[in-house]
Parts: C-alpha cells; sequence; structure tokens
C-alpha cells in the first residue's frame, strides 16, 4: 500500500516578466515562486490501480516524479507499506518501477539491452535478467523486435520496452505516467493487458492519463488534481455518479468546481 500526503513542489522562476498573461494567472504563481503541487494526498491499496486525472500544467507529472525521488518536495510525505521512501531514495527506487513520459531509451543498444542494463543496475544476476525479458517479451508481444535498436522502433516499440525497463526488478509500486500516449489501438491493448495483470498479481499502480475510457476499463479508484490540489479522491463508481454515470461530465464537475471556489476566494 502506498500513502502520499501533503505533497507540496514550488519552482523559482527566472524571469516574471517573460511569463504568458496565462501564466500570471495561475493563483498558483507567488512572487518569484510557482507552486506547482500544493496539497496532494491520495492512497493506492495492494491490487488497487489508481488514475490520476487532471488538465496539462495541473501537477500531475511533478507529483509522479516527487514519487519516483527525482524531486524532492518541501513537505509531505510518502509511505510505501509503512516505510518514509522520501527519506531514502535508494530504498524508494528499489520499490517503486517508475515510467515517464520523456525519459528515452538509448538509440544504440538493443531492447534487450536496454532492459538488461536496468537489471543490472538494480542488481538483478544475468539468470534472473534473462528470465524477466523472456516472460515480458511475451506479456507484451516484444519478441519480434527485442534485439533490433531501439534508435530504429516505433512509438509504440519503445513504450513496451520502457514499460519492461521500469519493473524488470519486480517493484511493490508501478507508476506509469501516460502509459498510452501516441500509441495504436494494439499498442495500446497490450499494454492495459499488462497494467491489468499487475493488478491481479496484487501490485498496487498508478498512472496518469488523458483517456477515461481507460479509468473506467481499469481503475479502482480515481484522483483527480487541478491547480497543485487534489480535487476528488475516490472510487471509479463514485466519481462516475458525480455526473450520471458520463465520465466526461465528472471530470469537468471536478474543475468547475475548484474554478468556482478559486473565484470566491478572488471577490472576497
Amino acid at each position: 500500500m502506498i500513502d502520499i500526503s501533503h505533497l507540496a513542489k514550488k519552482f523559482a522562476v527566472e524571469s516574471p516578466k517573460k511569463l504568458s498573461e496565462q501564466e500570471k494567472k495561475d493563483p498558483r504563481l507567488k512572487g518569484r515562486f510557482f507552486h506547482s503541487v500544493k496539497d496532494v494526498s491520495f492512497r493506492c491499496e495492494k491490487g488497487e490501480v489508481v488514475g490520476l486525472l487532471g488538465p496539462n500544467g495541473a501537477g500531475k507529472t511533478t507529483t509522479l516524479r516527487i514519487l519516483s525521488t527525482a524531486l524532492k518536495p518541501e513537505q509531505g510525505e510518502v509511505h510505501i507499506n509503512g516505510i518514509n521512501v522520501l527519506k531514502d531514495p535508494v530504498l524508494a527506487r528499489k520499490k517503486i518501477g517508475f515510467l515517464s513520459s520523456s525519459t528515452g531509451l538509448y538509440g544504440r543498444l538493443s531492447g534487450r539491452e536496454n532492459i538488461a542494463y536496468f537489471g543490472q543496475l538494480h542488481g538483478l544476476s544475468k539468470a534472473r535478467i534473462d528470465e524477466k525479458i523472456a516472460e515480458m517479451a511475451d506479456l507484451l508481444d516484444m519478441h519480434s523486435f527485442l534485439d533490433r535498436r531501439a534508435e530504429n522502433f516505433s512509438s509504440g516499440m519503445k513504450q513496451k520496452v520502457s514499460i519492461a525497463r521500469a519493473v524488470i526488478h519486480d517493484p511493490e509500486l508501478v507508476i506509469l505516467d501516460e502509459p498510452t500516449t501516441g500509441l495504436d489501438i494494439m499498442a495500446t491493448a497490450t499494454v492495459m493487458s499488462f497494467i491489468e495483470r499487475l493488478k491481479a498479481q496484487g501490485t498496487p499502480v498508478i498512472f496518469s492519463t488523458h483517456h477515461l475510457d481507460e479509468v473506467q476499463a481499469l481503475c479502482d479508484r480515481v484522483v483527480v488534481i487541478n491547480l497543485g490540489e487534489t480535487v476528488f479522491n475516490g472510487t471509479t463508481a463514485e466519481f462516475a455518479d458525480l455526473s450520471g454515470g458520463h465520465m466526461h461530465q465528472s471530470f469537468l464537475h471536478t474543475l468547475n468546481g475548484t474554478k468556482e471556489e478559486h473565484s470566491n476566494v478572488v471577490n472576497l
């Protein structure tokens, strides 16, 4: 189980005068700091899939990068099975499998070599690495391109290898940042099946997406972040019930509620 409590992260703004009008109007801009994440809290139990939703710039990726230990928050805690992993980044990386939306593969290495390299970083034996690669090649349908150079891969091929690389060490938690973006229907179906398998194994999964059909198909819980704060945290059924079963309308409902609250604060 992962428990995320009151995360906050701000960034210094080097040239406030160069910000766009939209950026200047963002209520998270305070002086020379932009508070990307202000207060994010949620949890993911064993065997649950949590869908992380929010508009572009809401703070989703910053939140996920904090969980991966790529960023250090100003405040907040992250506990995995009772252990505060933010206090020990090395331990966190052993427990977490993280797929970033921006981390590329080593183009001159084959798919197999990319995966094996990360297995070596995690201290796995060659025999265990070979075993895991064979297993994931079956699950992610990678046999046809596994030994080709990554620089020649399609988007779907790259994403499959990146997912395999992220879970080579059998992590206790898997975090996927928009894992199906840019994929065709077949590749998307393969990735979704892989997430379902992680869930069946009892591995908690947190993934961000803009595709509400994926949320409806896979997720046990939904978390919506807007303007750096958690504005919804509940079951998928509770989320759908916000608008009589229409997921898109439920999403807009949570965002409009945030805007109305901010407007009231400004008017006061």
